[in-house]
């Protein structure tokens, strides 16, 4: 993303004008655009004409409309955003108050204005945004005989590139029609992969497989290199990682990301750190310590007794609870943060609820907190709280915390 222009006030008024420069950007504007703010971009908008026999006529005109934001649709695999809302200033060919739908576009600016301010959350999400240093962290080729997915791992996301399919008939004594097949599928395989992959760059290349399908690709691969004297991907030879899967299918990649071994090899990622955090946060959870608490409410009383801050207090919050649609929320969690960073010293970590680590986070709520020192009252300050009905869970702005589940649970994954 592309910073064009920033004009920002004191009180957090003003707009900030961006760029898209490659579709992950637009993962970033999702999560930068929210329900009544003002957005302003090119759009396509058709117009009807009648003539003065009584004739109609529909012309397609390219044009530049500003909006009040209602709502927000992003398509993960296409990585497409679009943003409908209603005109919010009138031009030759609309008027205020009608619907369009914007469809944000690489390269090309769009403009936008907060309702509420623009938030220190927000100005991270730009900052984040317009990083030089971000993109693709890995890559990762889950297969099996006949299938593989290619997947990259950016620094907010896991985006699926490619699925491949080649039919691969089955071993059979004294027929060849395996091995030709199973060539076949790696030499599919292969192109697909070098049409998404730069050669330029060096990144880790995880190939995974239930039992040898990785190890013989990735041979076929250093053979083909050789045979072709392919250097650049000759040199991509200590990227590649060869590692186990259950299955060839995308879901088996939150085991491939476990595994200490590939951990070692990522732990320069946004992807990696995040899940050390995680993984912190659960043991201290079993060992039922007093220092790992999750619940809006457990979390946000453990920050007003000073116990998230420095000297080792972590926030994890999931970036899914500001794009709630009640401004009140956001301001919550917004707030939340601040206290956390400026006014305790502790650190913040927004983990995107797109990469396991921040699904993980979702399944407890949300929002999670490592203490500086214990806290083991937490759980009577909310009973004394209590609801009129008595009942164990409480919900509260679209978040469910359950009072029996800030013990340590067996069935959770640690």
């Amino acid at each position: 993303m592309r910073l064009i222009k920033e004009n920002i006030d004191r009180d957090g008024s003003g707009t900030v004008t961006l760029r898209p420069e490659d579709p992950e950007d637009m993962w970033f504007a999702y999560n930068l655009i929210r329900p009544s703010d003002l957005l302003r971009a090119s759009a396509i908008r058709r117009i009807t004409t009648e003539s003065a026999t009584g004739s109609t006529s529909s012309t397609r005109i390219h044009t530049t409309l500003l909006i009040r934001v209602r709502s927000t649709n992003f398509d993960p695999q296409a990585s497409q955003l679009h943003v409908s809302g209603q005109i919010a200033e009138e031009t030759q060919h609309a008027k205020n108050g009608q619907y369009h739908t914007l469809d944000l576009e690489t390269h090309r600016n769009f403009t936008l204005e907060k309702a509420e301010g623009w938030d220190s959350v927000s100005r991270e999400v730009v900052r984040e945004a317009c990083d030089a240093k971000k993109g693709a962290g890995a890559w990762a080729v889950i297969m099996q005989e006949g299938l593989a997915n290619i997947a990259v791992l950016m620094g907010e996301r896991t985006v699926l590139r490619q699925r491949v399919e080649v039919g691969v008939p089955r071993k059979r004594v004294g027929g060849g029609g395996h091995d030709r097949g199973l060539e076949k599928f790696f030499q599919t395989l292969l192109d697909t992969l070098l049409r998404h992959i730069d050669l330029s760059e060096s990144l880790p290349i995880l190939l995974a497989s239930p039992g040898f399908t990785a190890t013989s690709f990735n041979k076929f691969i250093l053979d083909t290199a050789t045979r072709t004297a392919n250097k650049a991907l000759l040199a991509q030879k200590r990227n590649f990682l060869v590692v186990h899967s259950s299955s060839g299918h995308l879901h088996s990649l939150n085991e491939i990301l476990q595994s200490s071994e590939v951990l070692a090899r990522l732990k320069d990622t946004k992807y990696a750190r995040e899940t050390r955090l995680m993984d912190d946060f659960m043991t201290m959870l079993t060992k039922d310590d007093g220092r790992a608490w999750y619940g809006p409410r457990e979390v946000e009383m453990a920050v007003e007794k000073g116990a998230v801050g420095r000297g080792g207090g972590v926030l994890l919050i999931s970036n899914s609870l500001f794009r709630a649609q009640d401004v009140a929320v956001r301001r919550r969690w917004v707030r939340l943060v601040d206290q956390v960073r400026d006014g305790e010293g502790g650190e913040v970590r927004v983990l995107s609820s797109e990469h396991e680590s921040g699904k993980r986070l979702e399944g407890l709520s949300g929002i999670a907190a490592i203490l500086t020192f214990p806290l083991d009252d937490l759980e009577a300050d909310e009973d004394g709280d209590g609801d009129e009905d008595g009942e164990d869970a409480v919900e509260k702005d679209g978040i469910i915390a359950s009072q029996a589940n800030l013990k340590p649970n067996n069935n959770l994954h640690v």
